[in-house]
């Protein structure tokens, strides 16, 4: 018996960030047919499977797809993140994907929707609820959004052995346990961990019976300088003038980290531990004060095994008891994959083409599939930005977004369109402020017109001097390239 043929222009695998940013845009700026894909029974995601707790580390007003706004535009005015653009939670996110899949992807008539389906390397979907088969044939392209499908604890489990009769829970599971704990032991330095502390903190644990193994220090973006909103843009602007000032006079790569931190652009838990990481995380000050209170940080590597009465970690072991309750925050959490190329025949691959902007860049790309035809000049427009690991990626991600930005500053038809996107929101704020002829605005463009050419080259010149050499993706060809750029923003 044939299995029956779904067909559509696009078939896109995965129904999370990326992939609902991708699927609005494609459904607003062409006519063609598309189906979406999805092992889980609602779109969003890993957002599905996260901790209760959970909320957006950056402003909900650059979050979600191009077309629906997320959230209300409020300033939070409780808790850690008051002051600044609302965080929306794990459950707004989910019941905003939903929405936009129930308002306005399926009421468009062109687009087929697959929960709960498997795909195999063939393009047969498998439902998971009744074995039904059916083949997905793609008639332009199969758009691949699984590689940005994110690890969290409750999907993904330990690495470590965990003994019988140890408490060990994810994150969710900590949320519904009610028995009393000698202690708790955050595993992990991630988000996740940050999270979890914080969440154990609000709900009146004593941060000293808290033990957190950090095997390594992160730094993390200040949330104040990542707002991209009016009543913000003075503070953002300086911001960038600021990583660039501190670029061009660094005299070495740990005195340009000295700088940033200075600068409260960049921070870290302990100022006394130098990190060795850094995944885009974004904290306020005020979080960071409050995950400052927990002073037992274990730093003995990777947790191998916990024991009844013991955790095993690579450099050494600490006691614990089957009365602590161990937290597991180690998931793998953003993935890594090989850069490739985005668009490659039948197939698109969606991958960051601004640092740490997983939707706006689903969106550009699908922007760029919808009006241009050519692919050779598509890749050239979003050439991939690594998802960082190590603080040398911060560098890295900067130069790539500016070889990608330069280009886009040189195209009218790409500049109307930032402008105009919700997800992007610096490139129309700017040019309002620019508008207003603000003598303090005024004198922060022309800073940045000075600094960024030179910040750039030193950049450049630190990423090629670096024990560990700069990928080719990286590399710019010096000043010049920069100046070219008229107004490029750096976000």
């Amino acid at each position: 018996m044939h299995e029956p043929i779904l067909e559509a222009d696009y078939v896109i695998v995965g129904a999370g960030a990326v992939g609902m940013a991708l699927a609005d845009t494609l459904v607003a700026e062409t006519s063609a047919k598309v189906v979406i894909v999805d092992r889980r029974a609602k779109p969003g995601g890993h957002w599905n499977d996260a901790y209760p707790f959970v909320r957006l580390h950056g402003p909900s007003v650059t979050y979600g797809v191009n077309s629906t706004p997320l959230g209300s535009g409020r300033i939070d005015t409780v808790g850690l993140n008051a002051g600044l653009n609302e965080l929306a939670s794990g459950a707004e996110i989910c019941a905003y994907y939903d929405r936009v899949m129930q308002d306005s992807l399926l009421p468009s008539g062109r687009v087929t929707w697959l929960p709960l389906h498997d795909v195999d390397e063939s393009g047969t979907a498998t439902s998971l609820v009744n074995g039904q088969r059916r083949r997905l044939v793609a008639g332009r392209r199969w758009v691949d959004a699984t590689q940005a499908d994110t690890q969290v604890p409750s999907t993904h489990g330990p690495r470590f052995a965990v003994a019988h009769g140890v408490t060990c829970l994810t994150p969710t599971e900590l949320t519904q346990w009610r028995q009393p704990a000698a202690g708790h032991v955050i595993v992990g330095g991630g988000k996740t961990a940050m999270d979890t502390a914080l969440w154990l903190l609000e709900h009146g644990v004593d941060p000293d019976a808290i033990t957190w193994i950090r095997p390594r220090e992160a730094w993390l973006l200040n949330r104040a300088n990542v707002q991209p909103t009016a009543a913000f843009a003075h503070q953002a602007l300086t911001a960038m003038v600021a990583e660039f000032e501190a670029a061009r006079d660094a005299t070495s790569l740990p005195d340009l980290f000295a700088r940033l931190e200075a600068a409260r652009l960049l921070q870290r838990i302990d100022p006394t531990v130098q990190p060795t990481m850094y995944r885009c995380a974004i904290v306020s000050e005020a979080e960071l004060a409050q995950l400052r209170r927990i002073k037992n940080v274990v730093r003995l590597g990777h947790v191998r095994a916990i024991e009844i009465d013991r955790i095993v970690l690579e450099h050494g072991e600490i006691a614990t008891s089957a009365r602590h309750v161990h937290v597991h925050c180690s998931a793998g959490g953003l993935p890594r994959g090989p850069l490739q190329p985005v668009f490659q025949g039948q197939r698109l691959v969606p991958q960051y083409v601004r640092r740490c902007s997983p939707s706006f860049s689903a969106a550009f790309i699908a922007h760029l599939e919808a009006t241009l035809d050519d692919e050779q000049e598509k890749n050239a427009l979003c050439e991939p930005v690594l998802v960082p690991r190590v603080p040398l990626d911060w560098l890295r991600m900067h130069l790539q977004t500016a070889k990608n930005q330069l280009r886009w500053s040189q195209r009218a038809d790409v500049q109307d369109w930032l402008r105009r996107s919700r997800l992007e929101a610096y490139t129309g704020l700017f040019e309002r402020m620019q508008r207003e002829a603000d003598p303090a605005w005024v004198a922060l463009q022309s800073r940045l017109k000075q600094v960024r050419g030179p910040g750039y080259e030193r950049l450049a010149e630190l990423l090629r001097t670096a024990p560990a050499s700069a990928k080719p993706e990286a590399r710019v060809t010096g000043r010049a390239m920069f100046e070219q750029a008229g107004a490029l923003e750096t976000r």
